[in-house]
């Protein structure tokens, strides 16, 4: 729903008051004025804005209805009453959107926001895959494409991987497309599992010297990396978790200094929710992530363009997968 006036006013203060720890005066007045820009087109248009944990601050709390994971942020808007969806994340996400929401205009802000790991498989190589190994489930991580996910039998989350894959009445199974992700899941089942080698850019730049180097250089240090990492690397850790589950483990960790293993913009925006905790030591950006920026989103957003469909016979297939994982409890 479009922000009240008096709403506005006192969501601004506290946007700026947030973003004074990032920016200089003169970028937060530029995107104080982008913020009322936006949020004036999106009552006009009536149009949601999801916002993804990597956006920048900006972004992440000055214009977005909701802020989360993309498979949370599909399911908000599923359940939306607004005529346009506007994805702040990368173009997978755009998509998978869409599959959930035919009905609706789903727009995404730069349509070169890709993903090295939805980059990293084709459609016709699961297919090749399944005649490798037939009779095998095939598992895709929800960060591939939606002809990618048409092809297979079922989708998954970094938070659900394991449950998705001990549900499968299979011995073995087949995971794609991010091969780290798929060694850390094999560690927590018995099943067999062929993987794809897909890497995410990002999460792959991590090693376990990382944490050894954090540990000697901060006392007390809590060492959080996303399961997209190297095997190696979630195992130094003391926790490895989804966006979301990064989120729910700081809420009870009993901690003051932790290192974040995952996108830069995970911890800036983590931040504001847990200002007893200082972030410190390495982090990586995503350069598609960082594609979207205020300017574009108002851009997108008046002209109402680069607007994401998908086929309706690969959007139909694609559903079956993503629906199979929903109904997993």
């Amino acid at each position: 729903m479009p922000l009240l006036a008096d709403d506005r006013a006192e969501h601004l203060e506290k946007v700026k008051a947030y973003l004074n720890t990032y920016l200089l005066p003169h970028e937060i007045n530029k995107a104080e004025g982008l913020i009322h820009e936006i949020l004036d087109l999106k009552e006009e248009k009536n149009a949601v804005i999801l916002g993804h944990n990597y956006m920048t601050p900006d972004v992440f709390y000055g214009v977005s209805d909701y802020v989360g994971d993309s498979l949370g942020l599909s399911r908000h808007a599923a359940t939306t009453d607004a005529s346009i969806i506007l994805f702040n994340g990368v173009h997978f996400m755009a998509e998978t959107a869409k599959i959930l929401n035919p009905e609706k205009k789903v727009l995404i802000a730069d349509l070169k926001a890709g993903c090295s790991l939805a980059e990293a498989i084709t459609a016709e190589e699961v297919r090749e895959l399944k005649q490798k190994y037939p009779g095998r489930p095939v598992v895709t991580y929800i960060n591939c494409t939606a002809a990618v996910k048409a092809e297979c039998d079922v989708v998954c989350t970094s938070a659900n991987a394991v449950k998705v894959v001990n549900s499968l009445d299979s011995d073995e199974v087949i995971m794609i497309p991010d091969g780290y992700l798929a060694g850390n899941v094999q560690k927590e089942t018995q099943k067999k599992i062929y993987a794809w080698a897909g890497k995410c850019m990002v999460h792959e730049l991590f090693s376990a010297t990382d944490v050894k180097i954090a540990r000697k250089q901060f006392k007390d240090v809590t060492v959080i990396s996303h399961p997209e990492c190297k095997p190696e690397v979630t195992k130094e850790a003391d926790f490895s978790g989804s966006t979301s589950q990064m989120a729910d483990f700081l809420g009870k960790a009993k901690t003051n200094k932790v290192v974040l293993l995952t996108e830069c913009s995970m911890g800036s925006n983590l931040a504001k929710d847990f200002p007893q905790i200082e972030f410190v030591s390495t982090c990586q950006t995503c350069p598609h992530m960082k594609k979207i920026t205020l300017n574009k989103v108002r851009d997108t957003l008046k002209f109402e363009q680069f607007e994401v469909d998908v086929d309706e016979d690969v959007r139909a297939k694609a559903k079956v997968a993503l629906d199979r994982m929903l109904e997993i409890k």
